[in-house]
């Protein structure tokens, strides 16, 4: 990414901070403002500590330090009392972070960039995923089973409701366990069936989720994946180093969420990419969700034997079923 890309971005932490730091800073005020009780004890505590600190470093007997450490733990319990007395919660007055790993500054102590940081630049790279607003219009919270028929389908043993209800449970305990190795041979995710039966909705969810939890995603349709991949191979007069992240993305980042495969054009060489990108994660034990209407024994005669032996073994394969949603 150029450093024009980056300054901006870096410039966007810089806002975060100012403005959590705004938000404190009112906080302060509103509080001390309703209940000068609370600043009144804060300013004794801000003296006694610094108080503390001078004597530390002046060497003052330690009976004194002690003297001065239990009147300094009287003042915090006080004040704890206070916060409970106006029903204030107990860190209402502390400074509030976007991101509590990198305290919104992009990086780690080791100067390596945080994931969120890596996420940020991730969205940049990839705007055609619509990644943005996919999470905030798909997400858990807006999850209805009671849109799912709860009528068994003909040729199945349970009702679309109940089957979702089902993929829903081993959702949860995909996101839940994404860092750990579980049944690494199964740590991946096929959904298959027709259009309108809430695949992309719920590969949407659980790219919310795992980003939530500090990952980075990648988001991507078939078509768009494709797109990336012959950019970055064929480099034609137009291609920039922004190219060559985006295809060097699809490796790196902790999940990668392919969306309607079997849309794109598929030929030799788009099946041959996928299965590159498909083994070479599986082998780096990077994460991968897959959305298909395709059934597997389609995505065997489309695609090479070898792709279809990788998702079988290593793919938990669920399929969708019952009535188009979008029509309910």
């Amino acid at each position: 990414m150029n450093k024009e890309k980056i300054r901006a971005i870096m410039l966007e932490y810089q806002k975060k901070r100012d403005r959590n730091q705004d938000i404190l800073e009112n906080r302060i005020s509103e509080v001390y403002t309703n209940f000068p009780e609370i600043e009144e004890v804060s300013t004794q505590i801000k003296k006694l500590g610094l108080k503390m600190t001078k004597s530390i470093i002046e060497g003052i007997d330690e009976e004194k330090i002690n003297s001065y450490e239990a009147e300094y733990k009287s003042l915090i319990e006080k004040k704890k009392k206070l916060f409970d007395l106006f029903n204030i919660e107990d860190d209402y007055l502390e400074l509030k972070y976007d991101c509590n790993t990198c305290k919104d500054t992009g990086f780690l102590e080791n100067g390596q960039k945080c994931n969120c940081l890596k996420q940020r630049i991730l969205n940049d790279s990839y705007k055609m995923s619509n990644l943005d607003k996919i999470l905030h219009e798909d997400n858990f919270d807006k999850f209805d089973f009671d849109i799912f028929s709860d009528e068994i389908t003909p040729g199945y043993d349970i009702s679309p409701r109940d089957n979702i209800k089902s993929i829903f449970m081993d959702v949860q305990d995909f996101v839940y366990n994404f860092d750990k190795n579980i049944d690494s041979q199964k740590g991946n995710l096929l959904f298959t069936g027709s259009t309108g039966l809430g695949k992309t909705f719920l590969s949407s969810c659980i790219a919310k989720e795992i980003m939530n939890l500090g990952y980075t995603v990648i988001y991507q349709t078939a078509f768009n994946l494709m797109e990336v991949i012959e950019k970055y191979k064929f480099k034609t007069e137009s291609f920039s180093s922004i190219d060559e992240e985006n295809y060097n993305n699809l490796f790196s980042a902790d999940l990668l969420i392919i969306d309607d495969l079997g849309t794109e054009m598929v030929n030799s060489f788009t099946s041959s990419e996928l299965f590159n990108i498909l083994n070479s994660r599986l082998n780096s034990k990077k994460k991968i969700i897959i959305s298909t209407n395709l059934d597997v024994a389609q995505i065997g005669k489309i695609y090479t034997d070898r792709t279809l032996s990788r998702i079988v073994g290593h793919f938990q394969i669920y399929e969708f079923f019952g009535t188009d949603l979008r029509f309910r």
